[in-house]
Protein backbone atom coordinates (compact mmCIF):
# COMPACT_ATOMS: atom_id res chain seq x y z
CA UNK A 1 0.00 0.00 0.00
CA UNK A 2 1.34 3.41 -1.00
CA UNK A 3 2.34 5.89 1.72
CA UNK A 4 1.60 9.46 0.64
CA UNK A 5 2.76 12.94 1.54
CA UNK A 6 0.30 15.54 0.21
CA UNK A 7 1.34 19.16 -0.46
CA UNK A 8 -1.39 21.61 -1.49
CA UNK A 9 -0.70 25.05 -3.00
CA UNK A 10 -3.98 26.79 -2.18
CA UNK A 11 -3.29 29.83 -4.34
CA UNK A 12 -2.79 27.76 -7.45
CA UNK A 13 -5.45 25.10 -6.97
CA UNK A 14 -8.20 27.42 -5.67
CA UNK A 15 -9.44 24.62 -3.44
CA UNK A 16 -12.80 24.77 -1.75
CA UNK A 17 -14.07 22.35 0.86
CA UNK A 18 -15.80 19.97 -1.57
CA UNK A 19 -12.82 20.02 -3.94
CA UNK A 20 -10.27 19.47 -1.19
CA UNK A 21 -12.40 16.59 0.12
CA UNK A 22 -12.31 15.04 -3.35
CA UNK A 23 -8.52 15.39 -3.47
CA UNK A 24 -8.09 13.69 -0.11
CA UNK A 25 -10.54 10.95 -1.09
CA UNK A 26 -8.67 10.35 -4.35
CA UNK A 27 -5.35 9.92 -2.53
CA UNK A 28 -6.86 7.67 0.15
CA UNK A 29 -8.12 5.34 -2.56
CA UNK A 30 -4.49 4.89 -3.59
CA UNK A 31 -3.00 4.48 -0.14
CA UNK A 32 -2.50 6.04 3.27
CA UNK A 33 -1.78 9.73 3.86
CA UNK A 34 1.06 9.95 6.38
CA UNK A 35 1.60 13.69 6.04
CA UNK A 36 -0.41 16.58 4.65
CA UNK A 37 0.35 20.30 4.40
CA UNK A 38 -1.34 23.28 2.77
CA UNK A 39 0.48 26.46 1.72
CA UNK A 40 -0.69 30.02 1.23
CA UNK A 41 -3.41 29.77 3.89
CA UNK A 42 -5.29 33.00 4.62
CA UNK A 43 -8.62 33.90 6.19
CA UNK A 44 -10.41 33.42 2.87
CA UNK A 45 -9.73 29.69 3.18
CA UNK A 46 -11.34 29.48 6.65
CA UNK A 47 -14.05 27.15 5.29
CA UNK A 48 -11.35 24.47 5.00
CA UNK A 49 -10.61 24.34 8.72
CA UNK A 50 -12.80 21.36 9.53
CA UNK A 51 -11.61 19.13 6.71
CA UNK A 52 -7.96 20.05 7.33
CA UNK A 53 -8.18 19.29 11.03
CA UNK A 54 -10.10 16.05 10.54
CA UNK A 55 -7.40 14.81 8.15
CA UNK A 56 -4.50 16.06 10.37
CA UNK A 57 -3.17 18.48 7.75
CA UNK A 58 -0.84 21.20 8.96
CA UNK A 59 -1.13 24.75 7.67
CA UNK A 60 1.63 27.04 6.41
CA UNK A 61 0.15 30.56 6.50
CA UNK A 62 0.75 33.19 3.86
CA UNK A 63 2.63 36.21 5.24
CA UNK A 64 2.65 38.98 2.65
CA UNK A 65 5.79 41.08 2.49
CA UNK A 66 7.78 42.35 -0.47
CA UNK A 67 7.34 42.28 -4.22
CA UNK A 68 8.23 38.59 -4.67
CA UNK A 69 5.81 37.36 -1.99
CA UNK A 70 4.09 35.02 -4.45
CA UNK A 71 7.11 32.70 -4.51
CA UNK A 72 7.36 32.38 -0.72
CA UNK A 73 4.85 29.54 -0.44
CA UNK A 74 6.27 27.84 -3.55
CA UNK A 75 9.78 27.77 -2.12
CA UNK A 76 8.56 26.56 1.28
CA UNK A 77 6.62 23.71 -0.37
CA UNK A 78 9.69 22.60 -2.31
CA UNK A 79 11.93 22.72 0.77
CA UNK A 80 9.44 20.76 2.87
CA UNK A 81 8.83 18.14 0.19
CA UNK A 82 12.54 17.49 -0.27
CA UNK A 83 13.07 17.32 3.49
CA UNK A 84 10.35 14.69 3.76
CA UNK A 85 11.78 12.75 0.82
CA UNK A 86 15.25 12.62 2.42
CA UNK A 87 14.25 12.07 6.05
CA UNK A 88 11.10 9.92 5.97
CA UNK A 89 11.78 6.54 4.32
CA UNK A 90 8.19 5.39 4.98
CA UNK A 91 6.82 7.80 2.36
CA UNK A 92 7.13 6.47 -1.18
CA UNK A 93 4.52 8.65 -2.95
CA UNK A 94 3.96 12.40 -3.21
CA UNK A 95 0.85 14.31 -4.26
CA UNK A 96 1.52 17.87 -5.44
CA UNK A 97 -1.70 19.89 -5.77
CA UNK A 98 -0.63 22.63 -8.14
CA UNK A 99 -0.12 23.13 -11.85
CA UNK A 100 2.77 25.58 -11.65
CA UNK A 101 5.72 24.72 -13.89
CA UNK A 102 8.01 26.01 -11.10
CA UNK A 103 7.50 22.63 -9.39
CA UNK A 104 8.92 20.68 -12.32
CA UNK A 105 12.46 20.44 -10.82
CA UNK A 106 10.92 19.15 -7.57
CA UNK A 107 9.02 16.48 -9.47
CA UNK A 108 12.20 15.49 -11.30
CA UNK A 109 14.17 15.14 -8.06
CA UNK A 110 11.42 13.10 -6.38
CA UNK A 111 11.20 10.73 -9.35
CA UNK A 112 14.99 10.37 -9.36
CA UNK A 113 14.73 9.21 -5.74
CA UNK A 114 12.27 6.53 -6.78
CA UNK A 115 9.17 8.35 -5.51
CA UNK A 116 5.82 8.22 -7.27
CA UNK A 117 4.42 11.69 -8.04
CA UNK A 118 0.73 12.41 -8.51
CA UNK A 119 -0.06 15.92 -9.75
CA UNK A 120 -3.46 17.59 -9.38
CA UNK A 121 -4.54 21.04 -10.57
CA UNK A 122 -7.25 23.16 -12.15
CA UNK A 123 -7.11 22.92 -15.93
CA UNK A 124 -6.69 26.69 -16.32
CA UNK A 125 -3.63 26.72 -14.04
CA UNK A 126 -1.99 23.50 -15.23
CA UNK A 127 1.25 23.82 -17.16
CA UNK A 128 1.96 21.19 -19.80
CA UNK A 129 5.52 20.98 -18.48
CA UNK A 130 4.29 20.07 -15.00
CA UNK A 131 1.65 17.66 -16.36
CA UNK A 132 4.20 15.74 -18.42
CA UNK A 133 6.75 15.66 -15.58
CA UNK A 134 4.44 13.81 -13.14
CA UNK A 135 3.98 10.05 -13.07
CA UNK A 136 0.25 10.75 -13.15
CA UNK A 137 -1.80 13.91 -13.43
CA UNK A 138 -5.49 14.62 -12.85
CA UNK A 139 -7.59 17.75 -13.29
CA UNK A 140 -9.48 19.12 -10.31
CA UNK A 141 -12.63 19.64 -12.36
CA UNK A 142 -12.89 15.90 -12.88
CA UNK A 143 -12.67 15.32 -9.14
CA UNK A 144 -14.32 18.28 -7.45
CA UNK A 145 -17.59 18.14 -9.38
CA UNK A 146 -19.23 14.93 -10.42
CA UNK A 147 -20.87 14.68 -13.84
CA UNK A 148 -24.35 16.17 -13.74
CA UNK A 149 -27.10 13.58 -13.30
CA UNK A 150 -29.50 12.77 -16.09
CA UNK A 151 -32.97 14.18 -16.12
CA UNK A 152 -35.47 12.02 -14.28
CA UNK A 153 -37.04 9.37 -16.49
CA UNK A 154 -40.76 9.32 -17.10
CA UNK A 155 -42.85 6.24 -16.41
CA UNK A 156 -45.42 5.06 -18.91
CA UNK A 157 -48.08 6.83 -16.90
CA UNK A 158 -46.25 10.12 -17.33
CA UNK A 159 -45.06 10.35 -13.74
CA UNK A 160 -41.45 10.70 -12.73
CA UNK A 161 -39.92 7.88 -10.76
CA UNK A 162 -40.18 8.48 -7.06
CA UNK A 163 -37.11 9.52 -5.13
CA UNK A 164 -35.66 6.79 -2.98
CA UNK A 165 -35.75 7.03 0.79
CA UNK A 166 -32.77 8.12 2.83
CA UNK A 167 -31.67 4.54 3.56
CA UNK A 168 -31.65 3.67 -0.14
CA UNK A 169 -29.76 6.87 -0.93
CA UNK A 170 -27.14 5.96 1.67
CA UNK A 171 -26.78 2.53 0.09
CA UNK A 172 -26.53 4.09 -3.37
CA UNK A 173 -23.81 6.48 -2.19
CA UNK A 174 -21.89 3.58 -0.63
CA UNK A 175 -22.25 1.51 -3.80
CA UNK A 176 -20.98 4.44 -5.89
CA UNK A 177 -18.01 4.92 -3.58
CA UNK A 178 -17.02 1.25 -3.84
CA UNK A 179 -17.30 1.42 -7.63
CA UNK A 180 -15.03 4.49 -7.58
CA UNK A 181 -12.48 2.50 -5.58
CA UNK A 182 -12.38 -0.14 -8.31
CA UNK A 183 -11.94 2.50 -11.01
CA UNK A 184 -8.79 3.67 -9.20
CA UNK A 185 -7.30 0.17 -9.13
CA UNK A 186 -5.30 0.07 -12.36
CA UNK A 187 -3.37 -3.09 -11.54
CA UNK A 188 -6.16 -5.47 -10.58
CA UNK A 189 -9.81 -6.14 -11.34
CA UNK A 190 -10.40 -8.04 -8.10
CA UNK A 191 -9.97 -7.05 -4.47
CA UNK A 192 -10.21 -9.13 -1.31
CA UNK A 193 -13.14 -7.99 0.81
CA UNK A 194 -10.78 -7.32 3.73
CA UNK A 195 -8.65 -5.01 1.56
CA UNK A 196 -11.74 -3.28 0.21
CA UNK A 197 -12.97 -2.64 3.73
CA UNK A 198 -9.55 -1.24 4.61
CA UNK A 199 -9.81 1.30 1.79
CA UNK A 200 -13.37 2.11 2.83
CA UNK A 201 -12.40 2.77 6.44
CA UNK A 202 -9.62 5.12 5.25
CA UNK A 203 -12.22 7.05 3.28
CA UNK A 204 -14.95 6.84 5.94
CA UNK A 205 -13.40 6.25 9.39
CA UNK A 206 -16.88 6.01 10.95
CA UNK A 207 -17.97 3.22 8.60
CA UNK A 208 -19.80 0.31 10.20
CA UNK A 209 -21.72 -2.34 8.28
CA UNK A 210 -24.24 -2.56 11.11
CA UNK A 211 -25.37 0.95 10.17
CA UNK A 212 -26.79 -0.61 7.01
CA UNK A 213 -28.49 -3.44 8.88
CA UNK A 214 -25.83 -6.08 8.14
CA UNK A 215 -23.97 -8.17 10.70
CA UNK A 216 -20.85 -8.56 8.53
CA UNK A 217 -19.17 -6.72 5.67
CA UNK A 218 -19.71 -9.82 3.50
CA UNK A 219 -23.47 -9.58 3.97
CA UNK A 220 -23.38 -5.87 3.16
CA UNK A 221 -21.52 -6.59 -0.08
CA UNK A 222 -24.11 -9.21 -0.99
CA UNK A 223 -26.87 -6.71 -0.27
CA UNK A 224 -25.26 -4.10 -2.53
CA UNK A 225 -24.64 -6.65 -5.29
CA UNK A 226 -28.26 -7.83 -5.20
CA UNK A 227 -29.71 -4.31 -5.12
CA UNK A 228 -27.57 -2.47 -7.68
CA UNK A 229 -25.84 -5.19 -9.69
CA UNK A 230 -22.55 -3.29 -9.98
CA UNK A 231 -20.51 -5.57 -7.69
CA UNK A 232 -19.78 -9.28 -8.02
CA UNK A 233 -19.03 -11.10 -4.75
CA UNK A 234 -17.50 -14.58 -4.71
CA UNK A 235 -16.38 -16.82 -1.85
CA UNK A 236 -13.25 -18.77 -2.81
CA UNK A 237 -12.01 -21.11 -0.08
CA UNK A 238 -13.26 -18.75 2.62
CA UNK A 239 -11.64 -15.76 0.89
CA UNK A 240 -14.27 -13.24 -0.18
CA UNK A 241 -13.30 -11.62 -3.49
CA UNK A 242 -15.05 -8.55 -4.92
CA UNK A 243 -14.99 -7.28 -8.49
CA UNK A 244 -17.03 -5.05 -10.77
CA UNK A 245 -19.79 -6.61 -12.80
CA UNK A 246 -18.94 -5.80 -16.41
CA UNK A 247 -22.57 -6.16 -17.44
CA UNK A 248 -24.01 -3.89 -14.74
CA UNK A 249 -26.54 -1.46 -16.07
CA UNK A 250 -26.61 -3.03 -19.55
CA UNK A 251 -30.33 -3.72 -19.25
CA UNK A 252 -31.04 0.00 -18.90
CA UNK A 253 -29.10 1.13 -21.97
CA UNK A 254 -32.19 1.22 -24.17
CA UNK A 255 -33.94 3.53 -21.69
CA UNK A 256 -31.08 6.02 -21.49
CA UNK A 257 -31.84 9.52 -22.67
CA UNK A 258 -29.82 10.54 -25.73
CA UNK A 259 -28.80 14.09 -26.61
CA UNK A 260 -30.36 15.67 -29.67
CA UNK A 261 -30.84 19.12 -31.18
CA UNK A 262 -33.66 19.89 -28.74
CA UNK A 263 -32.25 18.83 -25.35
CA UNK A 264 -28.45 19.16 -25.59
CA UNK A 265 -28.33 22.70 -24.20
CA UNK A 266 -30.08 21.65 -20.98
CA UNK A 267 -27.58 18.83 -20.49
CA UNK A 268 -24.59 21.13 -21.02
CA UNK A 269 -26.09 23.78 -18.72
CA UNK A 270 -26.53 21.18 -15.97
CA UNK A 271 -22.89 20.15 -16.28
CA UNK A 272 -21.70 23.77 -16.28
CA UNK A 273 -23.77 24.38 -13.13
CA UNK A 274 -22.03 21.40 -11.50
CA UNK A 275 -18.67 23.04 -12.15
CA UNK A 276 -19.90 26.33 -10.70
CA UNK A 277 -21.09 24.58 -7.56
CA UNK A 278 -17.62 23.05 -7.29
CA UNK A 279 -16.09 26.54 -7.26
CA UNK A 280 -14.60 26.58 -10.76
CA UNK A 281 -14.56 29.71 -12.96
CA UNK A 282 -12.82 28.31 -16.05
CA UNK A 283 -12.37 24.82 -17.42
CA UNK A 284 -10.77 23.06 -20.35
CA UNK A 285 -13.36 22.00 -22.97
CA UNK A 286 -11.90 18.49 -23.03
CA UNK A 287 -12.99 18.01 -19.42
CA UNK A 288 -16.51 19.17 -20.25
CA UNK A 289 -16.68 16.73 -23.16
CA UNK A 290 -15.38 13.87 -20.99
CA UNK A 291 -18.06 14.48 -18.35
CA UNK A 292 -20.79 14.75 -20.99
CA UNK A 293 -19.63 11.41 -22.41
CA UNK A 294 -19.69 9.92 -18.92
CA UNK A 295 -23.35 10.83 -18.56
CA UNK A 296 -24.29 10.32 -22.23
CA UNK A 297 -21.92 7.65 -23.67
CA UNK A 298 -23.42 7.91 -27.17
CA UNK A 299 -22.92 11.68 -27.45
CA UNK A 300 -21.56 12.91 -30.77
CA UNK A 301 -21.26 16.47 -32.01
CA UNK A 302 -22.86 15.60 -35.34
CA UNK A 303 -26.07 14.38 -33.70
CA UNK A 304 -26.67 17.89 -32.37
CA UNK A 305 -25.68 19.65 -35.60
CA UNK A 306 -21.94 20.37 -35.27
CA UNK A 307 -18.78 18.96 -36.87
CA UNK A 308 -16.36 19.67 -34.00
CA UNK A 309 -16.63 20.17 -30.26
CA UNK A 310 -15.06 23.64 -30.62
CA UNK A 311 -18.13 24.62 -32.64
CA UNK A 312 -20.31 23.50 -29.74
CA UNK A 313 -18.33 25.81 -27.46
CA UNK A 314 -18.82 28.74 -29.81
CA UNK A 315 -22.57 28.09 -29.87
CA UNK A 316 -22.63 28.03 -26.07
CA UNK A 317 -20.85 31.39 -26.17
CA UNK A 318 -23.49 32.78 -28.53
CA UNK A 319 -26.17 31.51 -26.12
CA UNK A 320 -24.52 33.42 -23.25
CA UNK A 321 -23.63 30.29 -21.26
CA UNK A 322 -19.82 30.55 -21.50
CA UNK A 323 -17.07 32.79 -22.83
CA UNK A 324 -14.40 31.20 -25.03
CA UNK A 325 -10.84 32.29 -24.19
CA UNK A 326 -7.32 31.29 -25.20
CA UNK A 327 -4.58 30.88 -22.58
CA UNK A 328 -0.86 31.71 -22.92
CA UNK A 329 -0.20 28.36 -24.60
CA UNK A 330 -2.98 29.04 -27.17
CA UNK A 331 -5.20 26.40 -25.59
CA UNK A 332 -8.94 26.96 -25.60
CA UNK A 333 -10.52 27.57 -22.19
CA UNK A 334 -14.14 28.37 -21.38
CA UNK A 335 -15.14 30.84 -18.71
CA UNK A 336 -18.36 29.96 -16.91
CA UNK A 337 -21.01 32.70 -16.92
Amino acid sequence: MAKFAVFVDLENCGAKEATLASIIEKVKMRGEILLGRVYGYTDRFSDLKQILLSNTFSVVPSIRYGYAQKNNADIQLVVDALEVAYTNPLIDSFCIVSGDSDYMPLVGRLKAMGKYVLGISRSEAASNIFINACNEFQFLESMGSRPAPRAAKQTRGGRKKETAGSDEMDLAALNKLLCDVFEEQDDTAEIYASELKGVLTRLRPDFNEKTYGCATFYKLLQKLAAKFGDLRVTNDNFNVIVSLNAHAGAADEEEQVQLNRENWRDAFQAQLNAYKEGGFDRINPSILKADILTTYPDFNERTIGFKRFSEVMKQLEKDGMVKVEMDEENTMMIKLL
